[in-house]
């Protein structure tokens, strides 16, 4: 039933209101997928994942702590502005001061790391930008047609950051700093 809702609902992003009930619409554009296809989908990852990944439940500072250098770090933390007092769809207290230090720290111990973090839609940028200072190569994904925009009725296209840390970027060799929907090179992480 989670799959269900994952692939049949705006965003694939599953929430339920204060009474704990269900209250995403679904995406009429999003038809999902068939079940053994999906099923498919989910034994080749798990095959391609196992024994190379962990998945946990602890705070990110915990889990970075016990980062080695053969590890490659994937984060996809709370974009700015949706985890405060004004939204309460994450949990608050993610302090960007604070990311950026323990960036910093994961810099200065030489690990890979991937952040998805904020972007921008149409030209409104979403949240302020991780220092330069930090190294980080900056890639543009275009992400398409943006969900919320259309929503309210614009046509806007969405653009999401993806950042690769200093040691993860000289490993792979020089990146596109803008990825199009229909570019079909890829770096290779494993």
């Amino acid at each position: 039933m989670f799959l269900y809702l994952l692939t049949r609902c705006i965003k694939g992003a599953v929430r339920y209101n204060n009474e704990g009930l269900f209250n995403q619409s679904p995406d009429k554009r999003r038809l999902g997928t068939r079940p053994e296809t999906m099923r498919q989908n989910i034994m080749a990852v798990s095959m391609l994942l196992r024994g190379k990944s962990v998945v946990t439940a602890h705070d990110f500072r915990d889990v970075l702590a016990a980062a080695e250098r053969e590890d490659v770090i994937y984060m996809d933390p709370p974009y700015q502005g949706t985890s405060g007092e004004r939204d309460s769809r994450y949990l608050a207290g993610l302090s960007f001061d604070d990311f950026v230090v323990t960036l910093d720290e994961l810099n200065s111990r030489g690990l890979r790391y991937v952040i998805s973090y904020d972007g921008r839609t149409g030209e409104k940028a979403h949240g302020e930008p991780l220092p330069t200072y930090l190294g980080l190569t900056h890639i543009e994904l275009e992400a398409g047609r943006s969900t919320q925009a259309t929503l309210l009725g614009r046509d806007e296209e969405t653009v999401e950051s993806l950042y690769l840390s200093p040691a993860l970027a000289t490993e792979i060799g020089e990146v596109p700093r803008t990825a199009s929907r229909k570019q079909m090179a890829q770096p290779v992480l494993f």
